[in-house]
């Protein structure tokens, strides 16, 4: 079998493209173990080499062969043995290589270290040189785009080398916009108001104080921070908690400033009242006592009364109960003393004999 067999698929005109398409050949035993040989020497043991995969035909003379990898962590791998068929029967090795082939795990793609810093890379210490040809800045002889600042740096006739620019600006603002600090923040959504209407916005100097300033509230979350226009939060100086008048009173609350006074009425004897419970002419109560001397209960301390005046009422109507209370139960002493009630002592002996 020869070398290399016929194309299997047409090529494409070389003076059009420049270049001749790769197709599939077939290779002979001698080639293959050839390709396959110094695939081991380069990988450095037999057990990385797997399978043959297939041979392309670069050109009229070279063909690259190519092999599964073994090796760990290279899964989708193949090694690319390329030969040189001048002669059929000595083919030799022009090159030995490991690809990528279909499904290989690769590293992403390669990034310039100037792209891959992040916000916060840099440490103490560390030195980030400037971009070259930043958009973002330009000359400090050209016109900043800015009046304010234009108009500081001609009254004190000095100058920095490179001022931020309009696209530099604009980007700044962008962000701050889309921000932690932005409209768009939960806490924002929640505010009452915005901190372009609070007294605590110090808006920025220049075309950036139109949608930008600094929060001098030390209680807020963004103290010292700059924020958008459209940023809220609750310290905002605007802003008003309506308090009630007064709360609503509950059922448990202990008033200390009335007080009740409920006082028992004093039981009557038997001998004071009759068969129906009516009061003994002799010992009762006039009706009209009873009229004339208010009972404790109805003394009662409004929710405003004075306690003293209050304690003097209630010392009075004491004061006439007690008197009450001796005309009708306690006996008179001349009664005592009466013949009708003590017995005589001759009588008593009488009575014995």
């Amino acid at each position: 079998m020869s070398g290399l067999a016929q194309d299997t698929g047409a090529a494409h005109d070389d003076a059009a493209i420049g270049v001749r398409e790769r197709v599939v050949v077939v290779l002979d035993d001698r080639a293959r173990d050839l390709a396959r040989a110094a695939a081991v020497v380069e990988a450095g043991s037999d057990d990385h080499i797997g399978e043959f995969r297939e041979a392309l035909a670069e050109d009229d003379v070279a063909i690259t062969a190519t092999f599964a990898a073994r090796q760990a962590g290279y899964l989708g791998w193949v090694w690319s043995v390329t030969l040189a068929v001048l002669d059929q029967a000595h083919p030799t090795v022009s090159e030995v290589v490991l690809l990528p082939g279909d499904g290989a795990l690769l590293a992403p793609a390669w990034i310039p270290w100037d792209q891959r810093i992040r916000p916060g890379d840099l440490g103490v210490g560390d030195l980030l040189p400037p971009i070259a040809d930043d958009p973002r800045v330009v000359p400090a002889y050209l016109q900043s785009d800015d009046p304010a600042v234009e108009a500081v740096a001609r009254e004190l006739g000095i100058g920095r080398v490179r001022v931020l620019s309009r696209e530099g600006r604009v980007d700044f603002a962008e962000r701050l916009h889309d921000g932690a600090f932005g409209p768009g923040d939960e806490m924002a959504l929640a505010a009452p108001a915005h901190c372009v209407s609070c007294a605590f916005y110090l808006p920025l100097a220049g075309s950036l104080g139109q949608m930008l300033g600094a929060c001098g509230n030390e209680l807020a979350p963004a103290d010292g921070r700059v924020v958008d226009a459209a940023y809220g939060c609750g310290a905002h100086s605007e802003s008003v908690i309506e308090m009630p008048a007064r709360s609503a009173a509950a059922d448990t609350v202990i008033d200390e400033l009335s007080m009740e006074v409920h006082r028992r009425r004093p039981a009557r004897s038997a001998e004071e009242s009759g068969p129906t419970g009516e009061p003994l002419a002799h010992g009762g109560a006039p009706e009209s006592a009873d009229q004339a001397i208010p009972d404790a209960d109805e003394v009662l301390m409004d929710e405003w009364a004075d306690p003293y005046t209050v304690g003097r009422e209630l010392a009075e109507v004491e004061l006439a109960e007690a008197a009450l209370l001796d005309s009708d139960t306690l006996p008179d002493s001349e009664a005592l003393l009466d013949s009708d009630t003590v017995p005589d002592s001759d009588t008593v002996l009488d009575s014995e004999a």
